[in-house]
């Protein structure tokens, strides 16, 4: 990757919010977003019984996060925009989904990166594939994941890379089982464990996934045949997120038929209010500032052997254009 070519592509706007930079970027083929932040700690926004995490999150204060030489967490975009046209993401409104290149991933990596020269190792950078775009559908994924630790390497040396892979799983994606058990191997050992696998459900009734996912993802069942197909994860299990509103139907028992405590884990968030999220009636009442919405549905699937974690970010995160594809509309 010649230097002509960074400097084409360098941060076009940095937009700063509670916890770290919103960055926009010129890809190849147009505007691209990538987040930096820090974090304000895991005993602050998570409750995880099975990590020894027990108290109720009842709302997160913003506050001084963690020095990024602790945690710094990098999230970029997979794709210009999105096809999915899930009912509670703004990214559709960007574009349709056109996949980012191998370099368009490296740039926001190192854009990113460049925001601190100060800092020069950490003990963990968390690489989330999960800002604009369905990162299945984009096989540079995986090919930049496996130079990612050479490419961050002159910036922060040998420091723990942790790169982690959100999907929705999209039915048609043809090459959807590939992407994934070639993930798996990376996570597994090119990795050790260090990596992670996110399958974003929300709900347990397929009906309701279908109004949800706009009919662009699998079924529950076919997403379950998928999860057997992977290997046992070393590390962190598979994660299954639900992104918990006032009606998401999350049944437990419906869910451990699917699924093994084995192999998976699962993870509860709010809703990110977003313009579509609230066009369409889809919240987390006091999600933000209480944890009764969580607790009876951490207790059910805890109750089937799964572990659960809640993670909750703080009001003012939310509403600071930090929801994927906000920093973009935000000029449109």
């Amino acid at each position: 990757m010649g230097k002509q070519q960074i400097k084409n592509m360098s941060t076009l706007k940095n937009i700063a919010v509670p916890t770290g930079n919103i960055l926009i970027t010129k890809g190849e083929k147009g505007l691209l977003e990538c987040l930096s932040i820090g974090d304000y700690g895991k005993e602050a926004n998570i409750k995880a019984d099975f990590l020894g995490l027990t108290n109720e999150i009842n709302g997160v204060e913003a506050k001084e996060i963690m020095p990024l030489t602790e945690k710094w967490v990098i999230t970029i975009s997979t794709q210009y925009g999105c096809s999915m046209g899930c009912k509670f993401c703004d990214v559709p409104k960007v574009g349709k989904g056109r996949n980012a290149t191998l370099l368009d991933l490296n740039v926001q990596i190192i854009e990113a990166l460049k925001l601190h020269p100060e800092i020069q190792s950490t003990k963990r950078l968390n690489v989330h594939y999960a800002r604009m775009g369905e990162p299945t559908f984009n096989h540079d994924v995986l090919n930049h994941a496996l130079r990612l630790k050479s490419l961050v390497r002159p910036y922060i040396g040998r420091s723990l890379v942790h790169p982690v892979v959100s999907t929705m799983l999209p039915k048609k994606n043809k090459n959807l089982i590939y992407f994934l058990q070639e993930w798996c191997e990376i996570k597994n050992y090119n990795y050790r464990g260090d990596a992670g696998l996110q399958f974003s459900i929300n709900s347990t009734d397929d009906n309701q996934r279908e109004y949800l996912f706009s009919g662009n993802s699998l079924s529950l069942k076919e997403i379950s045949e998928i999860g057997k197909l992977l290997p046992d994860p070393i590390g962190r299990k598979y994660a299954l997120n639900f992104a918990l509103a006032n009606d998401s139907i999350i049944d437990a028992d419906v869910l451990r038929k699917l699924f093994s405590p084995k192999k998976f884990m699962c993870k509860i968030t709010p809703i990110h209010e977003t313009f579509t999220s609230n066009q369409h009636g889809i919240t987390t009442s006091s999600g933000y500032e209480k944890y009764y919405p969580y607790k009876q549905t951490e207790e059910e699937l805890k109750a089937q052997g799964f572990d659960v974690l809640v993670f909750i970010p703080s009001k003012d995160e939310d509403e600071s254009r930090i929801t994927c594809g906000n920093a973009i509309l935000s000029d449109k």
